[in-house]
């Protein structure tokens, strides 16, 4: 990036709409618009007017009016970059949009590259790091949940909770550093009661928010329900009665799915990844028998199993009913696991209780003719602990924010092993600095490599 360079970009989506906002920064933004603005005001110019202000004119090219345009002033540094900000509000043609920016590449702006409005936010201070990925989230959030999660950090959610525990470590970190200048004196400047109340409380924090990850990944990415079971149960059917549409291929032949087929739904704001996967039986037919392979494979990934069983054999099979739903309970012992007895539309209401008094928390429903889908739903959601969010609780949805924090936790607990074998300060003052590096890291106040800044705004949409 060159210094005080201005940059412009499209910052709607391409093509035709009602408006298209053309967003120009750098420290000649203000003047290389003024200079092609006439305003609807005679002997307006927008270098003379405050900030935060909105201007109606014309954007004109050699007296030829382009587009009736509304500017919006934005100076340094009360600006999203903490530069000079423009954003032009044109008519929503292809063709405008393209006319305006290039007048503007051709009085010396340049085409801004991804995400490099938010690199110059974060680099100008108006945002730390974490901050300014969470931007990223929310213009992908798809969910209430995704959305909420993104809000939080964007607002300095990780920031807020480990800015002080950073701050009193690098405080402590001066003092042991200052007391190896003196290490033939043998004093101690830091307290090392209150050092080990300190070290106690970040490794509590730390576990707290990586394990926060596993949740929100999920909830950002869309929590994972693995719906397994014989074939011919119904799992297909399920599958398109919840998504409303035919996505999965119903038949009446056993093991007509064999590889999964998934989808997404939002649910009370939350959204679930449903995979159909294929029967679980004993076959001899090897292809089937890798779709089985893959079942097992989904079930272990996935947060939540339905485990759907079909209502009408129960009678018949009682035994090996409940002996499978063991086997599933033992295979996968840390899931959370859902019982489902479908096709109940040709149960009688005797053997529906016979079932439900056999099967502890066992949800009766018909995929077929669409009974008891909402009950489901709403036991989905409840099996989902979505309290963090309604707490506004702190919940880690980034990758490199878990691995920084994982390498922080790791770097702590070795300090923590020197305080407790009473080894000399020069030792784990080493760990000291690189548990400090790894929470900087995250916010991007210890030296953040100029290749991982890359990374993360290349990711981001042009204009943004």
């Amino acid at each position: 990036m060159i210094k005080n360079d201005t940059i412009i970009a499209l910052a709607t989506p391409s093509g035709v709409g009602a408006i298209s906002v053309i967003r120009l920064s750098g420290e000649n933004a203000i003047d290389i618009v003024d200079a092609n603005f006439k305003s609807i005001k005679k002997d307006k110019t927008l270098v003379t007017q405050k900030t935060h202000t909105i201007h109606l004119g014309h954007i004109i090219e050699n007296s030829i009016i382009i587009d009736e345009v509304l500017v919006s002033v934005f100076k340094n540094p009360n600006s999203y970059t903490g530069e000079n900000v423009v954003e032009i509000s044109c008519h929503g043609s292809s063709f405008i949009q393209q006319e305006i920016i290039q007048l503007f590449l051709k009085k010396g702006c340049r085409m801004a590259d991804n995400g490099e409005f938010t690199m110059r936010a974060f680099l100008n201070g108006k945002m730390d790091l974490s901050q300014a990925e969470a931007v990223a989230d929310v213009i992908a959030s798809n969910s209430a949940a995704s959305h909420q999660m993104a809000i939080q950090q964007m607002r300095g959610g990780i920031t807020n909770e480990l800015k002080n525990l950073r701050a009193q470590l690098l405080d402590f970190a001066a003092l042991i550093e200052l007391e190896l200048d003196f290490s033939g004196e043998d004093v101690e400047f830091a307290d090392r009661t209150k050092f080990k109340e300190l070290v106690a409380k970040i490794t509590f924090v730390l576990k707290r928010l990586i394990d926060s990850f596993s949740f929100g990944n999920a909830m950002k990415n869309g929590i994972p329900v693995a719906i397994i079971g014989e074939p011919n149960v119904g799992k297909s059917t399920l599958l398109n009665a919840l998504l409303n549409e035919e996505k999965a291929i119903v038949s009446d032949i056993a093991g007509t799915t064999r590889d999964a087929i998934e989808d997404e739904l939002i649910i009370d704001g939350v959204a679930f990844r449903f995979i159909d996967t294929a029967g679980i039986r004993e076959t001899e037919d090897v292809v089937e028998n890798i779709g089985i392979k893959k079942t097992y494979e989904k079930a272990e990934n996935a947060q939540l199993i339905i485990f759907l069983i079909d209502s009408n054999k129960y009678a018949y099979s009682r035994e090996d009913f409940l002996e499978e739903i063991d086997t599933i309970k033992n295979r996968f012992p840390n899931k959370r696991l859902l019982v489902i007895a479908n096709k109940i539309d040709t149960l009688s209401c005797h053997d529906s209780s016979i079932l439900q008094s056999d099967i502890e928390n066992l949800l009766l429903v018909s995929a077929k003719s669409k009974t008891g889908l909402e009950t489901l739903k709403d036991e989905l959601t409840s099996l989902v602990n979505i309290g963090a969010l309604s707490n506004n609780e702190t919940i880690v949805t980034n990758s490199r924010h878990f691995e920084a924090l994982n390498n922080a936790l790791s770097a702590i607990n070795s300090v923590q092993q020197g305080i407790d074998l009473e080894i000399s300060t020069d030792l784990f003052s080493i760990d000291i600095r690189e548990c400090l590096r790894y929470l900087g890291n995250i916010t991007g106040e210890y030296d953040v490599d100029k290749d991982i800044l890359g990374h993360i705004f290349s990711n981001f949409c042009i204009g943004k």
